[in-house]
């Protein structure tokens, strides 16, 4: 297992700047976002210049995409804006193979229109599970098509907002291109935070053999995701290193919710507790 980081933690002028602050901490894994390269995060269009330049920066550097953001709203109330989103999937899914990634993220959405990230009364509904699973089926499609595997996270502000619902979209998809993102800081609801630990092994004991990424941010309080630095709240980052190896996790810890000059502090946080538990 190795330390990874959310490319947009650091903000430069120019992608090579970008990936020189990541070199500089001595990482080699990143979850990249298409606005580090100067573009939208799910462009219209990309040329293949501005790709070959992309893989061209990384190599240099020995620096690795662990995955691509791929995410917009997929149960978003106006359908015009969920096929839109899933057109730039396929933007995106076309430029994957040469930039060397295999793992698409996505957001199982929110019934409200502005803010993906937001919950919704809404997001309990038949019809909002009924649109989530209409837009996967599409998403696979495109999946299917270049070959990739999409990834999706519990989040307590949206339509699979725990374990159990991530289980049951595995389960209703039947399909091997879908896989979880586990990020421990997302999957506590309001008063939950002090089952803590079952319900750590809960997310593990269903999705563990779906597991594609690791993401580590912390949380402070429960009942929205976390966007704190790891080591800086309340999550129990022992526990997740260990429920992480049991299942034989082999990929990349991707820090996430910090501020740059948060991320040398993490990045020792994370190693100290890899030393302790990690074999």
């Amino acid at each position: 297992m190795e330390i990874g980081i959310f490319v947009k933690v650091f903000s430069r002028p120019t992608l090579a700047e970008t990936l020189d602050a990541v070199a500089a901490h001595n990482l080699h894994w990143i979850q990249f976002n298409m606005v580090s390269a100067g573009v939208a995060s799910m462009p219209d269009a990309i040329p293949s210049e501005l790709v070959a330049s992309i893989r061209r920066e990384m190599d240099a550097r020995s620096i690795r995409m662990a995955a691509l953001s791929g995410t917009f709203n997929m149960i978003h109330p106006d359908s015009h804006v969920r096929q839109d989103g899933l057109r730039r999937l396929r933007v995106l899914a076309e430029i994957c193979q040469p930039l060397g990634v295999n793992l698409l993220t996505l957001c199982t959405g929110t019934r409200d229109p502005e803010n993906m990230w937001r919950r919704h009364p809404h997001n309990d509904t038949p019809a909002a599970w009924r649109d989530l699973t209409h837009t996967m089926e599409q998403a696979l499609r495109i999946a299917d098509d270049f070959n990739l595997n999409l990834g999706v996270e519990t989040e307590v502000s949206n339509v699979v907002d725990s374990a159990p619902k991530a289980r049951r979209l595995i389960d209703e998809m039947r399909s091997p291109r879908l896989k979880i993102i586990i990020d421990c800081a997302n999957i506590f609801h309001k008063g939950e935070l002090a089952r803590m630990h079952a319900l750590m092994d809960e997310a593990f004991d269903l999705l563990g053999d779906h597991i594609a990424l690791a993401h580590a941010k912390d949380l402070k309080e429960d009942g929205d995701a976390g966007q704190e630095a790891a080591g800086t709240g309340v999550l129990d980052f022992t526990h997740y290193a260990r429920r992480l190896q049991k299942i034989g996790y082999q990929g990349a810890w991707v820090l996430h919710g910090l501020q740059e000059n948060q991320v040398a502090a993490s990045i020792a946080f994370l190693q100290n507790i890899l030393s302790k538990t990690v074999s």
